[in-house]
This record gives C-alpha cells, structure tokens and sequence, in this order.
C-alpha cells in the first residue's frame, strides 16, 4: 500500500471529526467517563484492528485514550489508517 501525500491527508480528515495530521501520523484523543469506559473502548477497539489486521499506537491514562494511526510497512498514512478511524468513529458512537 502506497502512503497519501499530504493533501490527500487533509481532504480525507475532513471527514473525521477530531482527527489531526502529526506529520507522522493521524491522530486524536477520547476522553471517557472513567477508566472502565476508556478500557472497554479499547477492549471493542482491539476486537477490530485484529480484524482489520492494523494496530494502532495508543496510550490510555485514567479516562483519555489517545490514538495514533499509520501504516509501518508502507512508511506512513495510508488509507487503511482512515479505514480503522472510520471503524474506531462508529465503535465510539455506538458506546
């Protein structure tokens, strides 16, 4: 998979409430109620970057959890990283 120039970036996160470009990566934060929430997010999140067989890079601290997506082997942002927001967007609606 070839990575998107930057433009292609920016048009694509145009339909991602939230999202960002870092140079490196798209990214966002979600903030939770509290941990069980942020961690059961994540657990549903999981679930699908297993599927999708695409990981992100993420932390979680207490209620925020923080994720960052690119694709390693193509050597940066491609569209299955928008393909896993998207996903991640309507996991995050349907909690």
């Amino acid at each position: 998979m070839k990575p998107m120039n930057e433009t292609q970036i920016r048009q694509a996160l145009e339909g991602l409430d939230g999202w960002e470009y870092t140079g490196e990566a798209i990214a966002t934060t979600f903030e939770f109620a509290d941990f069980r929430e942020a961690f059961t997010a994540m657990t549903r999140i999981a679930f699908e970057c297993e599927a999708q067989g695409h990981h992100p890079d993420w932390a979680n601290v207490y209620n925020q959890l923080e994720i960052r997506l690119s694709t390693h082997d193509a050597g940066g942002v491609t569209e299955k990283d928008f393909h896993l927001a998207r996903t991640i967007e309507t996991l995050i609606a349907g909690s």
